[in-house]
């Protein structure tokens, strides 16, 4: 669960290369190859008074939800589906297990979030089902939006001295020790100079991903996010194309004069300041 604590989004891919996915019906879940869809992308909810358990909303706002209903006679699974219910129940609740470095969602009655293939109706449908030994349960979860907490100051505590002492005096009958050096101004800067600087974390990279035409689809939102530790273009390169199993894309910046996107080829500014790059397929003129 202390992985979905740092997620305000995220996307969930299968063990058939799969994301899952809200369909434009706003009532099934299915799979599709296209993490980049705004549709493959699930807001992470909390459950208030719990840290185990989540609920997943959708770009259309309604949420993942274990219903009742089989989905084949016959068969076992039962349909996973969209839903705003007006009150929210246990049905729109996933607990999630981690498995090594892969996810399992469970249903608070016990059964899993499962991928189904093989042949229609089956094929990219999206059950649960109680637990068995199977790869269908298992997801790689990406988180492509950061929660950004703000951090409480801490408290000032009071230095009064107690009442009725005089700390600037010094005991009867007792020479004080020698006088305590004073700094010059010079000496304390000296100091400052040398304190070793803060270690960087890496930098935010914000990203959206062009067709191949060039055009985004919605660049006024904030984008995907990676938490990138490298220090050159080629780095940053690399670290993109392993992050969205895109392998022929260019990392691009745009032109704030004309509004033009060129390829990032130099460097990468310095300070690990957040950057924003769009991603475009290499074949784009």
């Amino acid at each position: 669960m202390d992985f979905f604590h740092k997620a305000k989004a995220v996307r969930m891919r299968n063990v058939h290369e799969k994301y899952l996915t809200a369909d434009e019906d706003e009532e099934t879940v299915t799979q599709d190859r296209n993490g980049s869809d705004k549709r493959a992308r699930w807001t992470v909810e909390p459950v208030r008074g719990s840290f185990e358990v989540i609920r997943l909303r959708s770009c259309y706002g309604n949420y993942l939800t274990a219903s009742n209903e089989r989905f084949l006679l016959g068969a076992t699974g039962l349909k996973v589906v969209l839903s705003k219910p007006s009150r929210l129940s246990a049905s729109v609740e996933w607990e999630p297990v981690r498995e090594g470095s892969k996810m399992k969602l469970k249903t608070r009655h016990g059964n899993f979030l499962r991928a189904n293939g093989g042949l229609p109706p089956w094929r990219n449908s999206v059950t649960h089902d109680s637990p068995h030994s199977s790869d269908s349960f298992l997801w790689d979860v990406d988180i492509v939006e950061i929660l950004v907490e703000t951090a409480t100051p801490a408290p000032v505590v009071a230095t009064t001295p107690p009442p009725h002492r005089r700390p600037s005096s010094p005991p009867p009958h007792r020479r004080p020790s020698s006088p305590p050096v004073s700094r010059t101004s010079s000496e304390s800067s000296e100091e400052n100079l040398t304190e070793s600087p803060p270690k960087s974390e890496g930098r935010i990279i914000y990203y959206h991903i062009a067709d191949e035409e060039g055009h985004v689809e919605d660049e006024s939102a904030v984008g995907y996010a990676l938490t990138f530790k490298g220090n050159s273009v080629e780095q940053l390169t690399q670290a993109l194309r392993e992050e969205t199993s895109l392998d022929d894309v260019v990392v691009c910046t745009r032109n704030p004069l004309n509004g033009k996107l060129f390829p990032l080829r130099l460097q990468l500014p310095p300070n690990s300041g957040t950057m924003h790059v769009v991603l475009v397929p290499s074949n784009t003129s």
